[in-house]
């Protein structure tokens, strides 16, 4: 496992741990959630790309407007 240091403005860190003391969990589990969640958003933007590529561009756009719209 690896460690990740990060420097914040110390307003933003108070935010961080709020938000954290608000879902009972640590700044540590917060921060591999928050992660977890942008790699997941990148992955999916890589996999739309890659099949974009390869087919029909338009249908590729109109399925992530639909995802986009059932948020």
């Amino acid at each position: 496992m690896g460690t990740l240091t990060i420097r914040l403005p110390d307003d933003e860190h108070e935010r961080l741990k709020a938000l954290a003391r608000s879902n009972s969990i640590s700044i540590n589990k917060l921060m591999d959630e928050l992660a977890t969640v942008a790699l997941a958003n990148y992955d999916a933007r890589v996999r739309s790309e890659s099949r974009s590529a390869r087919g029909n561009p338009k249908r590729t756009l109109a399925l992530l407007e639909k995802l986009d719209r059932a948020d």
